[in-house]
């Protein structure tokens, strides 16, 4: 099981490829000349993005404000090139180190070969996190401070949010080449048999 750790990272970020409704969505951290990519859902980064705040928020609560050296600054560029897929990303966990005071993202390959699908509740779904993976999935794990941890979910959420409009009558995404409103005329063209 190759793991892909950075500790600390150069820059780790969510981007994406392509055009609204079409987009790849991607995580990628940079560091010693290395760059890692790996593929996952919009509904993963979203879900990893607001994760990661709530525990910053925990974290506050519990510790007290963590000291910064600063804030990082926005980081709004576009991916590191070359953009190549390292794997497809199928469990994520989030943890707190107390003692070095960072947040740990880490990102398991999905295993295709057992037959292992996303469904839409686990891309939302963040497992805790353990030390110990699966022997046979390839691992990316991420050290960032606080500070590059609330400028990661920031960051995420904004590329999320950055995709095609919802429709302010039934709040499904709108496509370019048309949009077919339920709440305008009844008709759902993905409830058909």
């Amino acid at each position: 099981m190759p793991v892909f750790q950075f500790n600390p990272p150069e820059r780790f970020v969510a981007g994406t490829v392509g055009q609204p409704g079409e987009r790849t969505f991607f995580l990628q951290a940079v560091g010693e000349g290395r760059i890692t990519s790996v593929v996952l859902e919009k509904a993963q980064v979203e879900a990893l993005a607001t994760r990661v705040e709530e525990l910053l928020e925990e974290v506050n609560r519990r510790f007290g404000t963590q000291p910064e050296d600063g804030e990082p600054p926005e980081d709004d560029g576009p991916l590191e090139q070359p953009i190549d897929e390292d794997f497809r990303v199928g469990t994520l966990a989030l943890a707190w180190d107390a003692e070095a005071a960072r947040v740990i993202i880490e990102a398991q390959e999905i295993d295709e070969s057992a037959g292992e699908e996303l469904t839409e509740e686990d891309e939302e779904e963040l497992e805790v996190f353990t030390e110990e993976g699966p022997a046979h999935r390839d691992v990316l794990r991420v050290y960032l401070t606080p500070g590059e941890a609330r400028a990661f979910a920031g960051r995420a959420l904004k590329v999320v949010s950055a995709g095609r409009p919802d429709c302010p009558l039934c709040s499904r995404p709108l496509d370019p080449a048309g949009h077919v409103c339920v709440r305008q005329n009844g008709y759902r063209p993905d409830s058909l048999v």
